[in-house]
């Protein structure tokens, strides 16, 4: 039997303002407590209504199954000041060719040649740490990771303007991106000081990344190392087409914009972890020290650090991202069917926008047990439905970076505990922050030498 259910909408929305408000200043409990109404909930940005799957199953029927029938919504058409035409925010034939080019770039032979830029990086901050230091970490696995990107995307000194550019303004539009989505439309045109701050950090990395593409010739060979070479070397198979400068420099700043944050975030959460949980800790020092030993950590050793994997994969599950959108061109129809058979249809209408949560859906109760607890155990143990983790999205829209960002965090990990453990310090629990994904405060922690 197949019944059409009405969505409802969330409670404590305000005349004008709807649940902006409310998502502005506590985007975690709102997207959290969305199940509890139902499995597609409707809120308002403004006067503008949202869509919202709150379960894994019709999230990913979003985003595979109707992928034909969406764009992108309006968090990405936000940050288009930013991002331009990348991958990000593209659309139909503009991604599809996009994606077709840049593909290379991120093939298992290339990243194998970025691993080496990334062990290089790790153990040159490894060996500038010592016994007893202070580290604030998220500021520090912040720097790792811009440097480490820069230095796999552009060569030589070329990058470094890049590098200091990304390092003064990143943080800036990662502060306003969520709140600038979820403000009401009419507020974009007033002066306001996010806007004006999200504007100037954008037309600053643009025109930073624009002078490096015209200080390098376009004659460069695309077997240089450089994620830039390679995207001005890129050609299509069908028509020989090549990225424009502006095109090259959008993916390149959608590709700054999405592999800084997250590693770093992903890389403080999980030494905080670790400082909490000792066990889980030495199950990873027993590991790194079997598989990789004394030497550098390569990319061979990648995929048998398994227990690294597991904790990767937990904290990024607890810590992920906090919102992404869609916009249907067309009608869809997402179903989902009872334990008793019944078919339940939810019907979005055309041209509304329809958001989700990967953060919420990753801590949904229904999917894992004590869904608010660190256990990386529970990816041997428990029998996890295959719809409920996708940290990296799903269908045609997968982040294309993920084997990047894994190698890049896997390496870090291995090549800090080949030498180091890193201890809590006393006074301060890190704190929830929210921007495109959930990041720490501040995690300031001591270097711990290990003993042999």
């Amino acid at each position: 039997m197949t019944v059409v259910r009405d969505i409802p909408r969330a409670p404590g929305g305000l005349p004008l303002l709807g649940h902006a408000l409310r998502l502005a200043r506590g985007p975690l409990p709102f997207l959290q407590a969305l199940p509890r109404t139902g499995p597609v909930v409707r809120i308002s940005l403004g006067t503008m209504p949202v869509y919202v799957p709150t379960s894994a199953r019709l999230i990913r029927s979003l985003l595979t199954t109707h992928a034909s029938k969406t764009v992108k919504g309006r968090l990405y058409t936000r940050v288009e000041p930013l991002v331009g035409k990348g991958l990000a925010t593209a659309s139909g034939e503009v991604h599809r060719s996009h994606r077709r080019l840049m593909q290379p770039a991120f093939h298992r032979t290339r990243i194998a040649g970025y691993a080496e830029v990334m062990s290089d990086r790790a153990r040159a901050l490894v060996d500038s740490w010592a016994p007893g230091q202070q580290l604030a970490l998220e500021q520090v696995m912040g720097e790792f990771t811009i440097r480490t990107l820069a230095e796999v995307m552009f060569s030589a000194d070329l990058g470094r303007p890049a590098v200091e550019a990304v390092r003064a303004n990143l943080p800036v539009i990662l502060k306003n991106m969520l709140l600038r989505a979820a403000s009401p439309a009419f507020l974009d045109r007033l002066p306001i000081r996010p806007n004006r701050e999200f504007d100037a950090a954008a037309r600053a990395m643009r025109e930073v990344i624009d002078q490096v593409i015209a200080d390098t010739r376009r004659t460069t060979d695309a077997d240089q190392p450089d994620l830039l070479s390679v995207l001005l070397a890129a050609r299509d198979a069908d028509t020989g087409q090549a990225l424009t400068d502006a095109e090259v420099r959008d993916e390149l700043v959608t590709i700054l914009f999405a592999g800084t944050e997250t590693t770093a975030s992903t890389l403080s959460w999980t030494f905080h972890e670790l400082g909490q949980h000792p066990e889980v800790e030495k199950e990873l020092l027993a590991e790194v020290d079997a598989v990789v030993g004394d030497g550098p950590v390569t990319i061979e050793h990648v995929p048998r650090l398994t227990a690294v994997r597991r904790v990767l994969d937990e904290v990024i599950r607890l810590y992920g991202v906090t919102l992404l959108m869609r916009r249907t061109t067309e009608p869809v129809e997402l179903r989902d069917t009872r334990p008793d058979g019944t078919e339940d249809v939810y019907r979005i209408p055309a041209d509304a926008e329809v958001a989700f949560s990967l953060y919420a859906v990753h801590r949904h109760p229904e999917l894992y047990a004590d869904p608010d607890t660190f256990d990386p155990g529970r990816w041997v143990r428990d029998d996890i439905p295959r719809e409920a983790f996708f940290p990296f999205g799903q269908g045609n829209r997968m982040c294309i970076g993920d084997s990047f960002s894994w190698t890049e965090a896997t390496i870090a990990i291995a090549t800090i505990l080949q030498r180091y453990t890193l201890s809590p310090v006393p006074g301060h629990t890190p704190r929830k922050a929210t921007s495109a994904m959930v990041h720490p405060d501040h995690v300031p922690m001591t270097v711990v030498a290990r003993q042999p």
